[in-house]
């Protein structure tokens, strides 16, 4: 059964001049998660990801490497931003650079349409602007520095000294939007998510919205305002923008239809940006706003936000060199509250990986696999009348594909991989129970034999497509050795709980360990 509606989901932009760490892949995974369940239950989903491109902090990056911004951001594009998807299995439909043409022309259109309508206009700013953040500081994020930067004022977020700023610019009418922006968050309680990343928005606006710059004059790398070639566009309205402009706002009208509006997943250090600021953007332009936007917590490593410039960022490739991309997708999307920080350790995740994907998963693959080839040489057997045991797995498996399908709705990968496991552990339980390796000595027990393992088949044929947008890997390789019909990915993903799909007959393979035992972990 499919919703029969569009399901378009994006990553934030990503600012390639910071190199990947596993807080960009958390971002990544769980978006690419979503869209693969959503795409497998046969919505007509779409999933963007990209990067942000234009502004002062790539400028000045660019000329201390002695190249051009262009040439700077096409480097770190090709050789850091495009291996991260391979490295973590991401199935992105789209992937969008703001220094593309299509999104150049788009964004220039945006802005003119705000423009002639009267929402925007010239003034002069002056405020404390922060290059990391690319944004003009308030209040509530400035401090006061220490140590070295004794004296300063700080951005709360970089610890790193404000630069004060007057220019001439252009800016957007956001504050006749505190009311329109009010009544949405009342009326749509599900915009904002989770609940305290809702409360904070509305808190904020409450306070009041003052106007937004809206363009640059003291550097040139960027969008030109397109009445005024003095100026860019503010890089952070130039990347918002990247999730109407990437479906075709401008110049597609039937593709932007089929696909507008999107769910954002974001961090929450840019919740405002996106449930703030895109709104009243899109308010203005008399588009329909997104259909939701959901902040997930930081990662936290050692207690801190995960930051390369404080030496605690760690590669995705780090963790995928000895576990494996799928081990990465399942312990950040289980092990961590979606919406909640989260602490990583190897510790944890070396632990996860040998009780639940080794010791649990894995080797309930193997250790099924092995015995339909030893007691029916390879050949899935018929079951016979199920006793309540039987029926028992029955129930934990529909029932767990109705609450991870509900859960990755709600935008909670963690719940949905809970929900799932419970058939893992089912079954291990009844394996154990019911020992076909006993059964096996008996002729006499041929037939309860024969339910036993086509049981456990059965449920790992379920397994197989329940796991198979978090785990695409292993999954693909536990439903070859099952010698199940068709692709995986071609299984209808809400009808993954119906009994009884794996044809009595088919014939399994070999299936060495889906996760091997690792013995360092770094």
């Amino acid at each position: 059964m499919t919703s029969g509606g569009s399901f378009y989901i994006t990553t934030p932009i990503y600012y390639p001049s910071d190199l990947p760490h596993i807080g960009h892949g958390y971002t990544s995974v769980a978006v690419d998660a979503l869209a693969r369940w959503h795409r497998q239950s046969g919505d007509d989903t779409w999933m963007l990801t990209g990067t942000d491109e234009h502004g002062q902090k790539m400028l000045r990056a660019a000329t201390a490497n002695g190249v051009t911004p262009q040439q700077w951001v096409d480097k770190l594009v090709e050789e850091s931003w495009f291996p991260l998807l391979k490295t973590l299995d991401v199935a992105n439909d789209d992937f969008i650079r703001t220094t593309q043409s299509r999104h150049e022309e788009r964004v220039k259109t945006f802005v003119q349409a705000l423009y002639d309508s009267g929402y925007i206009y010239a003034g002069e700013y002056e405020a404390l602007y922060c290059v990391g953040c690319e944004e003009f500081k308030p209040e509530a994020e400035i401090v006061d520095g220490t140590g070295p930067f004794e004296g300063l004022k700080v951005c709360a977020i970089h610890s790193k000294p404000l630069e004060l700023l007057q220019e001439k610019n252009y800016f957007f009418k956001l504050s006749e939007f505190q009311d329109r922006l009010l009544e949405l968050y009342k009326t749509q309680p599900d915009f904002v998510r989770p609940d305290s990343a809702r409360n904070e928005v509305v808190s904020f606006v409450r306070s009041g919205l003052k106007d937004l710059s809206i363009s640059r004059s003291a550097f040139d790398w960027g969008i030109r305002v397109p009445w005024d070639d003095s100026h860019v566009i503010y890089v952070w309205v130039d990347a918002l923008l990247n999730y109407a402009t990437a479906v075709g706002y401008g110049d597609d009208p039937a593709e932007f239809e089929r696909r507008w509006p999107a769910y954002h997943v974001v961090g929450k250090d840019i919740l405002r940006f996106h449930a703030v600021i895109w709104p009243a953007m899109l308010m203005a332009a008399g588009l329909e706003v997104p259909k939701g936007i959901f902040a997930h917590g930081w990662l936290l490593v050692g207690g801190e936000k995960m930051s390369k410039s404080k030496l605690t960022g760690i590669a995705p490739t780090e963790i995928t060199d000895v576990f494996g991309s799928d081990a990465y997708r399942f312990y950040f999307l289980s092990a961590i509250a979606f919406g909640q920080d989260g602490s990583f350790s190897w510790e944890d995740l070396s632990a996860r990986y040998q009780a639940e994907l080794a010791n649990g998963f894995g080797n309930l693959a193997s250790r099924t696999v092995a015995m339909i080839g030893r007691y029916f040489d390879g050949v899935v057997p018929a079951a016979g009348e199920p006793t309540d045991v039987d029926l028992r797995v029955q129930r934990t498996v529909a029932d767990a594909a109705t609450a991870a399908d509900a859960a990755m709705t709600a935008f909670r990968p963690d719940e949905a991989i809970a929900a799932i496991w419970r058939i893992v552990d089912e079954l291990n339980g009844y394996i154990t129970e019911n020992e076909p390796w006993a059964l096996a000595k008996d002729d006499a027990n041929r037939e309860r034999l024969s339910t036993v393992l086509y049981t456990a088949a059965e449920g790992l044929r379920a397994l197989a497509v329940l796991l198979s947008p978090v785990m695409p890997k292993s999954t693909a390789t536990l439903w070859d050795a099952l010698g199940a019909p068709g692709e995986l990915t071609a299984q209808p993903l809400r009808e993954a709980g119906t009994w009884g799909q794996l044809p009595a007959g088919s014939r399994v393979g070999t299936l060495a360990p889906l996760f091997p035992r690792v013995e360092q972990t770094a």
